[in-house]
């Protein structure tokens, strides 16, 4: 006799395991049909193969996060960046950005420090720890000090999550975002586009100013190195360098990182040597 109960049973568990992941297939895969990037082709195959990633960014994991970065740092450098491939100047930036990071909010997570061939005065970070610092600016720094206040600003972005915060209110805005969250193509071309065209935020640039701070002091490094490199590209003629012509209210930025020095001084002088500094960035100097 057919056991129908039992047939019922093993149907609705087979139901359970293959028509919610196979309708999570035809949710992503419609996101992407119906909402492509602008100028961008995205690759659906690696979906399938590898199942949907649908991420929720608003609690991603630490290797979630790193995972995006490295995709995203990959689009970066595949079209839009070009490396500088001196190894003794990557050596000694990567040497300063190990020393910051153990003294950062994030010291956990992998961190990849990159010079750009580029004479704009620049850096910015992505997801995962990734930090770019274009070789414009290491020749504007007069120090290591100044040089660190802008690589621990960098790690206070990351620190912060700000671009995971900016990636998931554009997706939102752009009505990409659904109720099982954000396809992760779609993820890595919206962190592409805020990475090299992010618009900074006044409350996320004070963030990264005071995080930065704290592990530039626990670092050891003299505290006024973050504010005589901001004041020093201000002074300068011409226009406005990139860093700061994307960082809003720099003058008040100055005023609060003066008030956070004075409320919480330290000791700390490292980085100061102009002398040692140039020899370690001399094969820029020589370019």
């Amino acid at each position: 006799m057919f056991n129908w109960k039992g047939f019922v049973a093993n149907y609705r568990v087979w139901r359970r395991r293959w028509f919610y992941p196979l309708i999570s297939v035809v949710v992503a895969l419609s996101l992407c049909l119906s909402t492509p990037l602008p100028g961008r082709t995205l690759d659906f195959l690696p979906l399938i193969l590898q199942g949907v990633q649908v991420l929720q960014l608003s609690n991603i994991s630490d290797r979630q996060e790193t995972d995006i970065g490295k995709q995203i740092n990959q689009e970066i450098l595949g079209s839009q960046v070009k490396l500088y491939r001196n190894s003794e100047v990557n050596r000694y930036v990567q040497q300063i950005g190990r020393r910051l990071v153990a003294s950062s909010d994030r010291p956990n997570l992998p961190f990849t420090f990159q010079v750009v061939d580029d004479d704009a005065i620049n850096a910015f970070a992505t997801l995962g720890g990734y930090v770019y610092l274009h070789t414009g600016l290491l020749k504007a720094a007069d120090n290591e000090a100044e040089l660190a206040s802008v690589i621990a600003h960098e790690i206070g972005h990351i620190g912060g999550k700000h671009l995971v915060k900016q990636m998931r209110q554009r997706a939102i805005a752009s009505g990409l975002a659904t109720a099982t969250g954000l396809d992760r193509n779609t993820a890595v071309g919206i962190g592409v586009e805020l990475a090299l065209n992010r618009p900074r935020s006044r409350q996320d640039e004070f963030d990264a100013d005071q995080r930065g701070l704290r592990t530039l002091t626990r670092a050891g490094y003299a505290q006024s190195g973050m504010v005589t490199f901001m004041q020093k590209l201000l002074k300068k003629g011409g226009s406005v360098p990139t860093f700061l012509s994307t960082h809003p209210g720099t003058s008040d930025r100055i005023d609060g990182l003066r008030r956070a020095i004075n409320s919480q001084p330290s000791k700390g002088n490292y980085g100061l040597d102009k002398g040692s500094y140039k020899t370690n960035i001399r094969p820029l100097v020589r370019s």
